[in-house]
């Protein structure tokens, strides 16, 4: 495989966990937060998409590096990072949402919104910025 087709493989392996959320997402929208199975089955949802994210990110890491692109190689461990680290911090944030709803607090469920939206547009960014890169990925070594 030419260090073009492995840039772009890490592309399309990077994509696949922002476009299935990207997605996916959005029909939370349709639902109330203040039922506890739908609040858990999205808690789920946000865990699942950073940890593939940060996976793939590592592998989007690896395969730049290999294929010489420094640049992206940066970009790519960038967004590897993020991931790792929002998912930490936006389960926990998750959690004292739902602790708070759970002990009464009325205001807690807007919260969770908020923080649902504030997820979805992260990953609209990034997707947008990933996409972006591609013309510039195919025509680095050109």
């Amino acid at each position: 495989m030419t260090r073009d087709g492995i840039a772009l493989a890490a592309i399309v392996i990077l994509l696949f966990p922002m476009g299935y959320f990207l997605l996916a997402s959005p029909a939370f929208l349709l639902v109330k937060l203040d039922i506890p199975s739908v609040t858990q089955l999205l808690r789920g949802m946000f865990n699942a998409h950073f940890l593939m994210l940060s996976i793939a990110g590592i592998i989007g890491t690896i395969a730049f590096a290999v294929a010489g692109r420094p640049g992206f190689t940066i970009g790519i461990a960038l967004i590897a990072a993020l991931a790792f680290w929002a998912r930490g911090w936006f389960l926990q944030q998750w959690d004292i949402e739902l602790r708070a709803r759970d002990a009464g607090d009325a205001n807690a469920v807007r919260r969770l919104r908020r923080l649902h939206w504030a997820g979805m547009l992260c990953n609209a960014l990034l997707v947008a910025a990933v996409v972006g890169s591609i013309p510039y990925v195919s025509s680095a070594s050109a």
